[in-house]
């Protein structure tokens, strides 16, 4: 697992002493760090005195709403009105909004130059941070505009999960399902029998990022293999899309996803993939856990048709990674708006 880890370069650690280390043989001209209100108030004093004494402070509005253009605007003027060259460095101190777009703004100032991913989610440490995917949304589209670019560091540090709120934790740990549910089938056996509230979290973050990890190192450019790590996101992100900008019922990343998850797995056992025992495990499991989304019936062609903007289409056709059986998935499985529909519509109905 260690060498998989070097290859993305991951460090999971409870200090905060190997970062200090890293920047300083780094040495960089400068040092933009980006926050939102929230790892401003509670991570970002933290790591201070572990920095430079003199770097910026960048500081955006947190949200997926806020992963634009505009915002990617008000860091690359900062990071121009404070001189930073090609030998600056930026640090993303928050989540998967942060480090999407920090990341996109550093490999596109000047050309590129050195950033560092500091996960402070559980969502970003398990999945977001690792594998080099940077971007932004583009109009209602999530993650429309980006770019693959790994890293020099992602820092992983443990003790950021004790800042989160409740809700922000197990919209994380739906992306810890999915890992398992992708490639690991005793550990998803595991979680189930599991209590939730006592969790050993460094376990949990070392498992997924160890699963992701050994997906990029095959297909860093999701050309293939890496698709299965899309499962529940197709549908998923579709639902997240559709009420991102409804403040009454927007849903954070994982909730949306866990919706997807259950979604796909339903579409798996149609298919005659998975049997009926596993896609009631799974849905009982993920049920119990996240809030029910009402969705009206209205609403249910509106957000079909949002998966044919998916990233992993191709000629038309909506691309889904779907379970082959519990523990390992297919990517480019073909399904159609009427399925996607008869998903959600089955949904409605647990």
């Amino acid at each position: 697992m260690n060498a998989l880890l070097e290859s993305q370069n991951v460090r999971i650690a409870l200090d905060l002493n190997e970062f200090e280390r890293f920047v300083t043989q780094r040495n960089p001209t400068k040092i933009a760090v980006i926050v939102d209100e929230n790892t401003y108030k509670h991570c970002y004093p933290l790591l201070k005195p572990f920095l430079p004494a003199e770097h910026l402070l960048i500081k955006i509005q947190s949200g997926e709403q806020n992963k634009t253009l505009t915002t990617c605007s008000h860091i690359w003027q900062q990071m121009t009105d404070y001189a930073m060259d090609r030998k600056g460095m930026v640090i993303n101190l928050g989540g998967g909004v942060i480090g999407d777009m920090g990341g996109f703004c550093a490999t596109s100032y000047k050309r590129g130059i050195d950033f560092i991913q500091m996960p402070t989610t559980l969502l970003s440490q398990v999945d977001a941070s690792v594998g080099g995917k940077l971007g932004i949304d583009f109009q209602q589209f999530k993650n429309h505009i980006g770019t693959f670019k790994i890293p020099n560091l992602v820092y992983i540090y443990i003790p950021f999960l004790q800042t989160l709120p409740a809700r922000q934790l197990l919209s994380g740990y739906a992306e810890v399902i999915k890992h398992c549910l992708i490639a690991d089938a005793d550990k998803w056996q595991t979680l189930q029998q599991s209590n939730y509230h006592t969790l050993d979290w460094q376990d949990i973050v070392q498992h997924s990022v160890a699963v992701k990890a050994q997906v990029v190192e095959t297909d860093p450019y999701e050309r293939g293999l890496r698709k299965i790590l899309n499962f529940g996101h197709t549908i998923g992100h579709a639902i997240e899309s559709y009420y991102l900008h409804d403040d009454q019922r927007a849903l954070l990343h994982g909730e949306a996803i866990a919706i997807g998850m259950m979604c796909e797995a339903y579409l798996a056992q149609q298919k005659g993939f998975i049997s009926e025992n596993a896609l009631q495990s799974i849905t009982q499991y993920i049920d119990k856990l996240y809030p029910t989304l009402i969705i009206k019936d209205e609403e249910v062609a509106a957000i079909a048709q949002l998966t044919m903007q998916d990233k992993k289409n191709e000629g038309g056709k909506i691309q889904c990674t779907l379970l082959e059986q519990v523990g390992k998935a297919n990517f480019n499985q073909p399904i159609t708006l009427n399925e996607v529909s008869q998903a959600l519509q089955w949904y409605q109905g647990l």
